[in-house]
């Protein structure tokens, strides 16, 4: 049997199987422009490991500016200037973890963040590296700012099985995340470099250090337009264009 056209055969083979896959990923990706993500990788890994599963996906609309504001400050700076990522900051980042192996410094924007909790799992392989990558770029090109920020205010996870801010909003606070003030916002904002870690209720030494300096930074960001696109609903931009 000559070998050859075996390999042809495979080969044609696979191009149909990888051209399919591409294919579905493509459109699952345009679905989720609009409708919610389901459960996903991250969450079920917490729902299996015992932490639960509190989340409750709601609009941009929903979610208190004051939210928004608080984690472009706190996790990304520069959202709505970079193209999904960040390169001084990874650039940095790389550096740090050169220097001292054995602790691990993120470099991660909001739109990478938000590819990883919708479509990866945790973990710092190369493979899962590249795929963020692509689906960081594919969200950045067909889903925009907006889409991202919501998606990420509701996917992103603030506490032991708890995800999205109007989980935890109701969860420490007691009310929907469209009422959190500047401090609340910047408490849960606190959390996100390590949520099981870092506590919101009751309050953790690092979240008590940190969400100061989180309002300060949402005061700092606040003026800039392109941040104020963000923080208004799409009713306040209709009014404003006539």
């Amino acid at each position: 049997m000559a070998i050859r056209p075996v390999i042809v055969s495979f080969w044609q083979k696979l191009k149909k199987v990888l051209l399919i896959l591409f294919v579905v990923q493509l459109l699952y990706i345009i679905f989720l422009k609009w409708i919610d993500p389901p459960i996903t990788f991250i969450q079920l890994s917490d729902w299996v490991q015992g932490y639960g599963l509190k989340r409750d996906y709601v609009n941009l609309e929903e979610i208190s500016p004051n939210a928004r504001l608080a984690v472009i400050a706190s996790e990304d700076q520069l959202f709505p200037d970079h193209n999904g990522f960040d390169w001084k900051s990874i650039k940095k980042a790389y550096e740090y973890n050169q220097r001292k192996p054995g602790r691990v410094r993120g470099g991660s924007t909001i739109s990478q963040q938000v590819a990883k909790n919708v479509f990866l799992w945790n973990g710092r392989s190369w493979v899962r590296k590249a795929l963020e990558t692509y689906f960081t770029f594919m969200i950045e090109t067909v889903w925009g700012k907006r889409r991202i920020l919501e998606v990420y205010l509701n996917v992103a996870e603030m506490g032991k099985g708890v995800f999205g801010i109007e989980a935890a909003s109701q969860k420490y606070f007691r009310k929907p995340a469209k009422k959190l003030s500047s401090n609340e916002a910047a408490m849960i904002a606190a959390c996100l470099p390590n949520p099981k870690k870092y506590s919101v209720k009751p309050v953790s030494s690092r979240v008590k250090q940190r969400y100061p300096r989180i309002v300060v930074q949402m005061r700092y960001l606040k003026p800039d337009p392109d941040i104020q696109r963000l923080l208004k609903d799409e009713q306040e931009k209709s009014k404003g264009k006539k």
